[in-house]
């Protein structure tokens, strides 16, 4: 048995052979999105042909994040809670959650989703027979959008066929389903995490071009976030609690397969419960395509790195030589991307006063006992020192981040390829992440 895994990236189309027993060879080519996706895919076989031989595969498998991978919108009701719940439904997915808005949209919030112009909105807002007014609102304001992007429908049951109305009758593709938040407090995030997955297949395959290589494969292509995930999922069932921090050109991500409850005493737990499995995405920490919102979250500022911006803007695929100021920049601030991405994802304490004496709330999930910090991307793997790097994951202050965890590195980019093969064979996938990770 043969399979071939496929990782269509925004820079590099990634191959992965696979035999019943190990990784036979990888290979990449730049992914050819403004021409033919198929001629980068056919250069990447034929380096990886070069290295192991032609082969016939049992299976094909393949992910995308090509194109900028699944653009998405989260609109909601209360930040606190519908909007998150959404949101939280949209990463788990694998979208790129650009922007999450609460309550009315308003004319500059309208503004602001046509320049984004998404490729899918997830309509959400109320319980299940609560407040109907805002998310029918938001329904007739997104009609009116002269923008093709789709809409999934995931809020008040009450309110959901007369929204699907609105949006139908301008043409737009709509979709339906169980609210995210049906009662108060209550997550239900799976009927929409399948929406958006069906979704990405169905409308947006054919934009970003995959539609031919679609055709050549045994399964259906997933968005690469998505493929992640599930790889960090499965190897969780091995190594316990764990968080891996992918840093890219354009975005963070972080995933965390933990249950995240209070781990102290005197703790509280406060807000919408945090899934098992989840996944945060930052789109202004990214190393290039984002460097000047990264620059400016990181609150840092020198002519030296005002002058590797310039540099980073002119050449995104610049890659700064080793034991030279660039390369020093780059590695501190893809420190700072992992330091703030994984602050925002992990939960944090608060602490508050009461006649009893001092106790704490916990907003988000406790990570502190996680086990291991898998780091991934590029800019981590390529590190002259990723254990510094990854050491920016360590808690410190409220912060809910881990304490004391070992750090591993995915040092052949098969964490999507494992991700990808679990649908086929999960064993043999936690098999060969076990023997390809590299402690640092």
């Amino acid at each position: 048995m043969s399979i071939l895994t496929v990782d269509f990236g925004s820079t590099f189309t990634k191959v992965t052979a696979i035999s019943s027993e190990k990784i036979l060879g990888t290979a990449k080519a730049f992914t050819t999105i403004e021409t033919d996706i198929q001629e980068g895919l056919d250069a990447a076989l034929t380096s990886l042909n070069s290295e192991i031989g032609p082969r016939e595969y049992t299976h094909k498998l393949a992910a995308s994040s090509a194109g900028g991978g699944l653009k998405m919108v989260a609109v909601g009701l209360v930040p606190a809670l519908t909007a998150k719940a959404a949101r939280e439904a949209a990463c788990s997915a694998g979208a790129k959650v650009v922007k999450t808005y609460a309550y009315e949209l308003t004319p500059a919030d309208e503004q602001e989703i046509y320049d984004i112009n998404p490729d899918l909105i997830l309509l959400s807002g109320g319980t299940d027979g609560g407040n109907k007014e805002i998310i029918l609102h938001n329904a007739k304001r997104l009609a009116a959008m002269d923008r093709g992007f789709a809409v999934i429908i995931a809020g008040n049951k009450s309110a959901a066929t007369d929204c699907a109305d609105f949006l139908a009758k301008t043409g737009k593709v709509t979709v339906t389903c169980e609210n995210v938040m049906p009662a108060f407090n209550q997550l239900n995030i799976m009927p929409a995490k399948n929406a958006i997955r069906a979704l990405f297949m169905e409308k947006i395959i054919e934009a970003k071009g995959l539609g031919e290589a679609a055709k050549i494969m045994s399964a259906p292509i997933i968005p690469t976030p998505l493929a992640v995930f599930e790889g960090a999922h499965i190897l969780s069932d091995s190594l316990g609690a764990l968080m891996a921090v992918d840093v890219g050109g354009a975005t963070t991500d972080v995933y965390s397969m933990a249950s995240g409850y209070p781990t102290l005493a005197n703790v509280t737990q406060k807000g919408l419960p945090e899934p098992f499995a989840k996944r945060s995405v930052e789109g202004d920490l990214g190393m290039r395509y984002s460097l000047d919102a990264l620059v400016d979250a990181a609150n840092i500022d020198s002519e030296e790195l005002a002058s590797f911006q310039v540099r980073c803007a002119a050449d995104p695929s610049y890659i700064p030589i080793k034991n030279t100021p660039d390369k020093y920049l780059d590695e501190m601030l893809c420190g700072k991307a992992v330091d703030i991405a994984t602050q925002r994802h992990a939960g944090y304490l608060e602490r508050i006063f009461t006649p009893f004496g001092e106790t704490y709330y916990q907003l988000g999930k406790d990570l502190s006992q996680v086990k291991y910090v898998v780091g991934l991307g590029g800019p981590i793997i390529y590190s002259d020192n990723p254990k510094a790097i990854l050491q920016n994951t360590i808690q410190s202050g409220e912060s809910l981040k881990p304490k004391t965890p070992k750090f591993l590195i995915d040092k052949r980019y098969i964490f999507a390829a494992m991700g990808l093969l679990s649908r086929v064979n999960k064993e043999l996938a936690l098999k060969i992440l076990q023997n390809e990770l590299t402690e640092v």
